[in-house]
């Protein structure tokens, strides 16, 4: 059981809305990876599969049984949506927040940090995103 975990998770479309797909990985207090996952979710936009993907991540966190989870998105988006410094205005998106507020009761910490584009993790989810759209095509 890990108390304390960080979640990188990402999504995208190709096109906007246009096939989509996302990802995430949990890695452990100690830095090891403990779940990466990928799949395809059909047509969304972009912000819905960045949801989507932050959404799986914090569902395998609770398997995992965390306490403390750190979300790091690269969403700016997404992430001052979750620490409310931006509203949500989008219905489907809303409706994406609702989910995730849900699930933040499963712990006893969460945050949500925006981390670069170029952050080693993210960038590994975000090859699992693409993977995951280059064999749609």
């Amino acid at each position: 059981m890990q108390k304390k975990l960080k979640i990188y998770s990402d999504g995208g479309a190709r096109g906007n809305p246009g096939p989509a797909a996302a990802a995430f990985l949990i890695i452990s207090g100690d830095g090891v990876v403990l779940r990466a996952a990928s799949f395809s979710l059909g047509k969304r936009t972009n912000n819905q599969a960045e949801y989507e993907a932050l959404i799986a991540a914090l569902e395998s966190a609770v398997q995992l049984e965390g306490q403390e989870v750190v979300c790091h998105l690269d969403s700016e988006l997404v992430g001052r949506q979750l620490t409310g410094e931006y509203s949500v205005r989008n219905t489907e998106l809303k409706q994406l927040w609702c989910r995730v507020q849900e699930l933040r009761r499963s712990f006893r910490h969460i945050s949500f940090i925006n981390v670069p584009r170029t952050n080693k993790f993210i960038k590994e989810a975000d090859a699992l995103v693409n993977k995951q759209l280059d064999q749609r095509v």
